[in-house]
């Protein structure tokens, strides 16, 4: 008998697959067309939108690939869905399919919070004139493994630092990722970049080589297939009191976790002025 993850998962690619297209009444829009009218899309807060100047979002998508029709996932969203705005409308737009990972709701591990977040996710995007269907599949390191070869693109986001505090996490989720892709798939990866170097292991300051990014996403299989300086920041230092997270959007004044009272005196001039971090932006395929 099939996982149940697994069943749900093929019915949201059937229905999804049957979504009519938001552009049939303009007839099929091509890739370029598409992606401008999400980025575009008035849907999208305010706030995210005024960050598009330094995370160049059309950009992004088009050199890592996106295409008209892929089956998409989006690894770790946040809360906020500032890919999903886009990815989300886009797969609907273009006869493709959204699926985002989310807490495995069948581990006993999952907690209250994390349950209660993935709920708020849903209800956030259950709009199908603007996202179309909003499929969300079971993440975690004991989640049944993902349907195979059922992936034409998959964006990883700002992951990579939270993944390495757990030993074996990059590992199994690299490996699971590769499985569930299509070959000659898409990972896209971008990732806040340390200088070259000796890579902590445990990232704490949520800065990581691309050395390691290419290591272990070579090592699950994938194979590099170009890097980008589309969102690279010289002026980005990394040597920020509380790590990237001083930076915009997150502005912390206070080591996240720590339970320390953020500083309302902390002088944030030097951080705001340098934007957000700098990032690698990095195109593997599945061969």
């Amino acid at each position: 008998m099939p996982h149940p993850v697994q069943s749900r998962w093929r019915a949201a690619l059937a229905a999804a697959i049957l979504l009519p297209s938001l552009g049939t009444a303009q007839g099929n829009p091509t890739a370029d067309e598409a992606l401008a009218a999400v980025v575009a899309g008035d849907w999208r807060p305010a706030e995210q939108s005024a960050r598009d100047g330094e995370r160049h979002p059309a950009a992004s998508l088009a050199f890592f690939g996106l295409k008209p029709g892929m089956t998409i996932l989006e690894v770790q969203p946040g809360g906020d869905g500032w890919w999903t705005q886009i990815l989300a409308p886009y797969a609907a737009r273009t006869r493709g399919a959204y699926y985002a990972t989310a807490p495995d709701i069948y581990s006993n591990s999952t907690s209250t919070n994390a349950r209660l977040a993935r709920q708020a996710f849903e209800l956030k995007f259950i709009n199908p004139g603007v996202y179309g269907r909003v499929n969300l599949v079971n993440w975690g390191m004991d989640a049944a493994p993902l349907p195979a070869d059922k992936l034409d693109f998959v964006l990883v986001s700002r992951s990579f630092h939270g993944w390495m505090r757990t030993p074996g996490m990059p590992e199994r989720f690299l490996n699971q990722l590769f499985r569930a892709t299509k070959s000659g798939g898409v990972l896209a990866i971008e990732q806040h970049r340390a200088n070259p170097g000796v890579q902590d292991p445990k990232a704490p300051t949520g800065y990581v080589t691309e050395a390691y990014v290419i290591e272990q996403a070579e090592k699950a299989g994938f194979k590099l297939a170009a890097k980008s300086e589309i969102n690279a920041n010289p002026k980005d230092t990394k040597d920020h009191p509380f790590g990237v997270w001083t930076l915009p959007p997150m502005r912390a004044s206070a080591a996240l976790g720590s339970g320390a009272v953020p500083d309302p005196n902390f002088d944030r001039a030097k951080y705001d002025a340098i934007g957000e971090s700098d990032r690698m932006t990095l195109r593997f395929v599945k061969p």
